[in-house]
């Protein structure tokens, strides 16, 4: 394992920030904005403050040795995450030591120009990924759907305990926070026995999960081993894997998700890099069954990343849906990438890998609307008076995830996407 750059806790910014922003001196995580007449380029924020670093750069205030002026102005991350781990770890130690409180004086006047408020700014697609694939790693959530479908005796299929499931989804529907998520028609059998309708999907959920990005490739042939798999992640977002409950259902035998997953998955602007993470690792829960030895882990391995989820309504009222914890993942990051390359399946830098649903143990943490309102049996109330079973059209689905100790917190920003029937 290469060696983390933690920051200092008690370490400040010059730049206003509150002791409640997902974004301190600490975190700097990287993404892509764009402004009128301006090119896309790469940024990092500290509170609402969006730090340009392509014109740092320019202009001689950043001068992070192993990067190149172009490789800060561009569409996506994908170019910096193949600059490696060394160059990253770099760039956020040199941003740390331009932003601290003391160097103030120093560097203010430089950096001025090249600082905007977030919301005057557009925040873009983070990473293009040339592959995806979705993981089914939270047990609460698999032993939940069991039973929804099959029953209590037999809620986990044979190899759940035994292997990180996962099925390779599609990449090119990746879409950034704030973009509008149409309603999806196909095919649904709406009774037992009948034969399937055509039409748009009645049945529309969201999933709450995280995702990790690949920063580093491994040579087709040649697996990732457990112990050195987060050497190969360079950073995490969070994800909203949107799905049709009815055209799944429908479709997923025997060959698994197509329709009802393929039409949109949304991801949070910021790229958080792994390193500012380290101090959040916990143990994660007991395996039941013992593991093959390529999927044996030592150590905290887990992330205790807070999750939450709202539904805005069309009047505008807010809800809190649920309120989960990354911590609750049977399987962890650095499993299930052992797990999709032990075959000698090559990883490609910027590829993501989403988590899958995370629920916790209790009906208040679960991370879907189908366990939440329990296969449409449970509606749940909202502050206008209606009731969900469902996502309608209308609806804004919004996840935070933030991570928090005593002094600070690093947080991931949002993901929100509202629900049309068409554009």
């Amino acid at each position: 394992m290469q060696q983390a750059l933690l920051l200092s806790p008690t370490l400040k910014s010059w730049i206003s920030c509150s002791e409640d922003s997902d974004f301190p001196i600490q975190n700097l995580p990287l993404g892509i904005y764009r402004k009128s007449g301006q090119s896309p380029r790469v940024c990092s924020i500290i509170g609402t403050t969006v730090i340009d670093l392509f014109g740092l750069y320019k202009a001689g205030v950043l001068k992070t040795p192993t990067l190149r002026l172009e490789d800060l102005e561009q569409e996506t991350l994908n170019r910096m995450l193949a600059k490696g781990k060394a160059t990253l770890r770099n760039l956020r130690k040199d941003l740390s030591e331009i932003f601290r409180l003391e160097n103030e004086s120093t560097n203010r006047s430089r950096c001025m120009p090249f600082l905007q408020e977030l919301n005057s700014v557009t925040m873009c697609l983070p990473v293009k990924a040339p592959n995806y694939t979705d993981f089914y790693s939270s047990r609460e959530h698999a032993y939940n759907v069991g039973v929804m479908f099959r029953d209590p005796n037999n809620a986990l299929l044979p190899n759940w305990l035994h292997l990180p499931v996962g099925y390779h989804g599609r990449a090119s529907s990746i879409v950034v926070s704030g973009t509008p998520v149409i309603r999806p028609k196909g095919q649904m059998q709406l009774k037992d026995g009948e034969a399937p309708v055509f039409g748009a999907s009645r049945q529309l959920d969201f999933e709450l999960e995280m995702a990790f990005v690949i920063g580093k490739s491994n040579q087709l042939g040649h697996p990732i081993p457990v112990k050195v798999a987060e050497d190969y992640i360079h950073g995490m977002l969070v994800f909203n894997d949107w799905s049709a409950r009815d055209l799944q259902k429908w479709e997923y035998v025997p060959l698994g998700p197509f329709l009802g997953k393929n039409f949109a998955s949304s991801i949070s602007p910021w790229m958080v890099d792994l390193d500012a993470l380290q101090t959040f690792k916990v143990e994660g829960p007991p395996h039941e069954k013992p593991l093959l030895e390529y999927l044996q882990s030592s150590g905290p391995q887990n992330y205790d990343i807070q999750l939450e989820v709202y539904l805005i309504t069309p009047d505008g009222s807010e809800n809190l849906l649920s309120k989960s914890n990354m911590k609750y993942l049977y399987w962890n990051m650095s499993q299930q990438l052992a797990h999709h390359t032990v075959n000698g399946c090559n990883m490609e830098v910027g590829d993501l890998c989403a988590s899958g649903t995370i629920s916790g143990p209790t009906p208040d943490s679960y991370g879907s609307m189908l366990e939440l309102a329990w296969k449409g049996t449970k509606p749940l109330l909202m502050k206008d008076g209606s009731q969900r079973t469902f996502v309608m059209d209308g609806d804004t689905i919004i996840m935070k995830a933030f991570a928090k100790k005593d002094n600070y917190r690093i947080g991931f920003g949002v993901v929100r996407g509202m629900v049309v029937s068409d554009l």
